[in-house]
């Protein structure tokens, strides 16, 4: 890994694929995304919309990253782990215009609605949200500034790292007939509902595969 500034661009695994960060790749995701027919979820009695945004951007050198936060040890629910820029759809707003905000709100970008690639499906969470993914476009990476209030640190992914070949995992558990999944990065295992969500951009955006993710379980900790 590299400190580039106030984030980390981490280095890439050996065999990972490098993408480009360039109109190939744009119009790539874009095109796959345009194709895909969500599956909408209406939110059960008590489930509380949120958003994500998956934002690509260059990292630097001209190869495309995902960025990533670890969130902030402060914070009441879910303390320091790795997330996806996101939180609640607040009234009036739709996932779109969630993602957006939270994403100008946690790590200091600002996008526009022409930014916006496309959507992926939503999941429903152990606990009690149905989380929209937007999936951005979102250029340069030197306008990134965490917040520290909600971000503990920022990180690049080479968006290639999606694509190793021990990635994903599948694990049994005894508490659910579901599998769990976890994608690794960042030295770590990433769970779901982060690691569904980065399963199906592989799927769908990368590949043009339209792979389900609702079926994914969660690990028994985060069922709160």
């Amino acid at each position: 890994m590299t400190a580039v500034g106030p984030v980390v661009r981490e280095a890439p695994s050996p065999g990972a694929p490098s993408y480009r960060h360039d109109t190939v790749l744009r119009d790539r995701i874009s095109g796959h995304l345009g194709r895909f027919t969500r599956r909408p979820v209406a939110p059960a009695d008590g489930q509380r919309a949120a958003a994500v945004a998956l934002t690509l951007v260059d990292a630097g050198d001209g190869e495309a990253a995902l960025v990533l936060t670890r969130r902030a040890s402060t914070l009441r629910a879910h303390a320091g782990q790795w997330a996806l820029p996101g939180g609640r759809v607040d009234p009036g707003e739709d996932a779109v215009d969630a993602a957006r905000r939270e994403l100008a709100e946690e790590v200091g970008l600002e996008l526009g609605v022409d930014q916006v690639l496309g959507r992926l499906d939503p999941y429903p969470t152990r606990s009690g949200y149905l989380i929209e993914p937007v999936v951005v476009w979102g250029g340069d990476h030197t306008r990134l500034v965490p917040n520290p209030d909600e971000v503990a640190s920022v990180h690049l992914v080479p968006v290639g790292e999606l694509d190793r070949a021990d990635s994903p995992r599948f694990v049994a558990i005894p508490e659910s007939p579901r599998p769990v999944v976890q994608v690794p990065l960042l030295g770590d295992l990433i769970h779901a509902p982060t690691a569904a969500v980065l399963y199906q951009l592989r799927e769908v955006a990368l590949h043009g595969r339209a792979t389900r993710v609702d079926h994914l379980e969660q690990p028994v900790w985060a069922w709160r």
